[in-house]
C-alpha cells in the first residue's frame, strides 16, 4: 500500500514531485483507514566502512594541538585555543578551519568545544535519535550502525554536511540545517521591510539567501499613493546590503552570502548592471588615496553593495535580440506594458564589461532553467541561492552535503563505485531526516521545505581526482569521468529515497 493510500493528510508532493522523499519517514507510524497505527518499514543499515565492536574514534591516532590565528597585516592574534584533539591524519589548515568555525561555546569556558569527537557526536547523535525516531530504520541497532558509519565518514573526511548543520545541530540554537534559502519580495514596503527581516535571520543561523527583485517597480515608474516616483529595486539593495554586511553569519567570523536577481526587462536593468562597476571604481581610487579597501579593512564598508551577488535573468527572446541586433522592450512591473526600447547588444555589452571589471553581474538563463525544471506544476523557478547551484521554488530551502571524491580513488587509480554508492546512500538518508527536526525562518519556508524535501548531495575535489589521473579539465576523458560519477550519485540518491 502507498503512503497516501494509508494516510490521505501526506502531501502529494511527497510521492509525485519529488524524488527525495522518504516514503516510511513521514512521521513514526503511518495510519490506516480506521485510524489504527502500524509500523513504518524502516531501513536496514548494513556495515561498510566500520567494524562489529570496534568504534571509528578507536581506528585513528588522536592528537592535540594549538591553534592560532593572526592578523596578516598587523601579526596581532586573533583567535587561540589551545589543546583541541583531532586525529593526526588531519591537516592542520582542516583543524583550524573547524575549530574556529565549528566548535561551539564561548572560547575559555566549560562549554566550549575541543575535540572533534565532541562535534561529530553533537551532530550525528542527532540524526540518529531523530532517525530512529521518525521511523527511518528497521531496528534500534539499525539506527546506531547507521550512527557509525556516519561517524566514519566524518571523521576519515569522505564528506561534510554544510555550514549550518556544524554550527547549530545539537545546540540550544534553532535547528537550521539548510545552506541555501531563495526568498521573494512584492512591490510593497511591507513585503520589501519583511525581506529584509527574513535575511537578516537567516544570516543569523549561518545560511544564505538569494531572490528575484523583478516584482518591485522601476523608478521610471509613479507610486499609487503619493503620484510620486517610485525609488527602485536598486535602492532598496542598499538597506539589505547593509544588513548583510552588519550580521556576522552563523555568529562567527563569517560573511553573509547573498544573491540578487533582476530580470532583463525591468526598467532598471542598465543601473542594476553597472552599480558594483561604479562601486569597484570607488574602491581603486579610495585605496589610492590611502584607504584601507582591502576585504574586512577598516574603511572597505563605506561602499555600497559588496554583500551580494548579482545576477541578470535572460530570457530566450533577451538573447535571440542580441544575436539579431534588434530592439528589446523593458517593461512596467504594475502593467506589463513596454515604457523603453534599448538595443539588446548594446545592453549585453554592458553586461559582458561590468564583469570583467568586477565578477558581476553573472547571467542567469530563465527559460533553460525553467525548461529542466523537476516540478514545473509548482511554479516557476525566479531565482538562486547565493552560489547558484541551487534553483528552485520560492520560499525554499535546500540542505547541501559534499563528497570527497578522492576518498573513492583506489590505490591502482580506479574509482570505488561500490563504496561511492553506500556513502551516497548513507548521506542522503542523513539529508532527509534533518528536515524532520529543522527549524526554518518562516511558515512559507517551512512548508515548501517539508512538502518538496530539496536536498543538494553533490561532490568536491573533481579536479584534483582529474590531476590524479591525468585527465584534462576540459577533455573528453574528463567530462566522462564526471559524468559518470554525477549519474551515479544522483541514481543513488534517488534510489534510495524510493526505498
Amino acid at each position: 500500500m502507498s503512503t497516501s493510500e494509508q494516510d490521505p493528510h501526506v502531501h502529494k508532493s511527497f510521492q509525485t514531485q519529488h524524488p527525495h522523499h522518504q516514503e516510511t519517514a513521514v512521521t513514526d507510524t503511518l495510519y490506516d483507514e480506521k485510524h489504527e497505527t502500524t509500523p513504518a518499514r524502516g531501513l536496514t543499515i548494513a556495515r561498510v566502512f566500520t567494524t562489529e565492536g570496534v568504534h571509528p574514534y578507536d581506528e585513528v591516532t588522536w592528537e592535540k594541538r594549538d591553534v592560532v590565528q593572526t592578523n596578516w597585516k598587523t601579526g596581532e592574534v586573533v583567535f587561540e585555543q589551545q589543546g583541541v584533539e583531532f586525529p593526526s591524519s588531519w591537516s592542520l589548515n582542516a583543524s583550524t578551519i573547524v575549530t574556529t568555525k565549528y566548535f561551539r561555546g564561548a572560547l575559555g569556558t566549560p562549554r566550549r568545544e575541543a575535540s572533534l569527537k565532541t562535534l561529530i557526536d553533537r551532530v550525528v547523535g542527532k540524526y540518529q535519535s531523530t532517525g530512529w525516531a521518525a521511523g527511518y530504520f528497521a531496528t534500534e541497532r539499525d539506527a546506531e550502525i547507521f550512527g557509525e558509519e556516519l561517524t566514519w565518514l566524518l571523521l576519515n573526511q569522505y564528506f561534510s554536511f554544510n555550514s549550518p548543520v556544524w554550527f547549530n545541530v545539537g545546540t540550544d540554537a534553532p535547528q537550521q540545517v539548510s545552506a541555501c534559502f531563495i526568498l521573494s519580495v512584492d512591490d510593497s514596503m511591507e513585503s520589501i521591510l519583511n525581506w529584509y527581516r527574513e535575511e537578516g535571520m537567516i544570516f543569523k543561523g549561518g545560511s544564505g539567501a538569494g531572490l528575484n527583485l523583478s516584482r518591485i517597480r522601476s523608478s521610471k515608474e509613479l507610486l499609487r499613493s503619493s503620484g510620486g516616483t517610485a525609488s527602485g529595486p536598486v535602492s532598496f539593495m542598499r538597506g539589505a546590503d547593509a544588513s548583510a554586511g552588519t550580521i556576522k553569519s552563523g555568529g562567527a567570523t563569517r560573511r553573509a552570502a547573498k544573491m540578487v536577481v533582476l530580470n532583463v526587462d525591468h526598467p532598471d536593468i542598465e543601473e542594476f548592471v553597472e552599480t558594483k562597476a561604479r562601486e569597484e571604481d570607488k574602491i581603486r581610487a579610495l585605496r589610492d588615496a590611502g584607504f584601507d579597501m582591502d576585504l574586512g579593512g577598516a574603511d572597505i564598508t563605506s561602499v555600497q553593495y559588496q554583500n551580494a551577488n548579482n545576477s541578470v535573468r535572460v530570457s530566450d527572446e533577451f538573447m535571440q535580440a542580441v544575436n539579431d541586433g534588434t530592439k528589446f522592450g523593458l517593461r512596467a512591473r504594475t502593467t506589463g506594458e513596454i515604457i523603453e526600447e534599448i538595443d539588446a547588444k548594446e545592453l549585453f555589452g554592458k553586461i559582458a564589461q561590468a564583469a570583467w571589471e568586477c565578477a558581476d553581474p553573472g547571467l542567469q538563463y530563465d527559460d533553460t532553467i525553467n525548461d529542466w525544471h523537476t516540478t514545473p506544476e509548482s511554479g516557476r523557478i525566479t531565482a538562486s541561492n547565493p552560489c547558484s547551484e541551487y534553483m528552485s521554488l520560492d520560499n525554499s530551502s535546500c540542505n547541501l552535503a559534499s563528497l570527497n571524491l578522492m576518498k573513492f580513488l583506489r590505490d591502482d587509480d580506479s574509482f570505488d563505485a561500490e563504496k561511492f554508492i553506500k556513502a551516497v546512500e548513507l548521506i542522503i538518508t542523513a539529508m532527509d531526516i534533518s528536515i524532520v527536526f529543522a527549524d526554518f525562518p518562516t511558515e512559507s519556508i517551512t512548508q515548501t521545505t517539508r512538502d518538496y524535501r530539496q536536498l543538494g548531495i553533490g561532490y568536491a575535489n573533481l579536479g584534483a581526482l582529474l590531476m590524479a589521473l591525468g585527465k584534462g579539465y576540459d577533455s573528453e576523458g574528463g567530462r566522462a569521468l564526471a559524468a559518470a560519477i554525477t549519474s551515479l550519485m544522483t541514481a543513488a540518491a534517488y534510489r534510495r529515497s524510493a526505498e
